[in-house]
């Protein structure tokens, strides 16, 4: 089998089974567990597969669904740059609650491997985890939305409420002077429930969201403990943010692993 032709293959195995160990990956491809690292090095390289302890895990492009196809191209650097960020306010140990906003997606794909609790409505979201060894993972159930492949509705709300994590991440559609808003009231009560459950509210939302608002009011900007942003908003609205009570973090536009995200603590 050519190098480009065995990758490929060794990509499609991880990405139908979201993780898969080096021993069956050099099986299925009937080579060495050498070679197999080298193919996972390049794809490494390319942000489609992260090696851990053992085996490989896909965090490949998101899914195809049109709540990742009609946001994901325009904004995709911005929105990375927001999840590196909000990836450094995550503990080893935390329960994280994630919604299925395209930002979250994005921040879930860089926490694969550590070691966490991971509560989400988000079926894309929860295929990242589904067979990691180090991060244990509560998946909500009820009505699943087809456009964003996440649980929505009475049976999702009554779960979340039974359960009670360190921080919550959520993304939004808008951010408007009267708050946050989503495009679907079935997700704002979701999200609602989200945040009760969360002791810490992070928001992660790229500075296009902002003087844009939504169908539903998902809470007031001050209900809000962090906001994590691209480097592109205005000084108006850092201004407007941290009088609110907000500590807002400034994700800067190139961010190396070992660069620090810039916060401004309100007073």
């Amino acid at each position: 089998m050519q190098a480009d032709a065995r990758r490929t293959r060794l990509l499609d195995l991880v990405r139908s089974r979201g993780f898969a160990s080096l021993p069956e990956l050099a099986q299925e491809l009937e080579v060495s567990e050498s070679t197999v690292r080298r193919d996972v090095e390049m794809l490494e390289e390319a942000g489609s597969a992260r090696r851990t302890h053992g085996g490989v895990f896909y965090t490949g492009p998101s899914p195809n669904l049109p709540h990742f196809e009609l946001r994901h191209e325009m904004q995709w650097s911005k929105k990375r740059q927001i999840a590196k960020a909000a990836a450094q306010l995550i503990e080893e140990g935390d329960t994280v609650i994630l919604d299925g906003g395209s930002t979250t997606y994005e921040l879930a794909q860089m926490l694969v491997g550590r070691t966490l609790q991971i509560v989400t409505n988000s079926l894309p979201v929860a295929n990242l985890f589904m067979a990691s060894t180090t991060t244990e993972l509560i998946l909500l159930g009820g009505y699943v939305h087809n456009a964003t492949g996440v649980s929505l509705g009475p049976y999702a709300n009554e779960m979340i409420s039974r359960l009670s994590a360190r921080r919550a991440v959520l993304s939004v559609a808008g951010i408007t002077q009267q708050g946050l808003y989503n495009s679907n009231l079935l997700l704002v009560e979701t999200e609602r429930a989200m945040m009760k459950a969360g002791g810490e509210v992070i928001i992660v939302a790229d500075s296009t969201k902002f003087g844009r608002q939504s169908l539903a009011q998902m809470c007031e900007l001050s209900e809000v403990d962090k906001l994590v942003v691209d480097h592109e908003i205005s000084e108006a609205w850092q201004t407007q943010v941290q009088d609110a009570g907000v500590d807002l973090i400034v994700a800067p536009a190139e961010m190396s692993i070992i660069d620090r995200p810039v916060s401004h603590k309100a007073s």
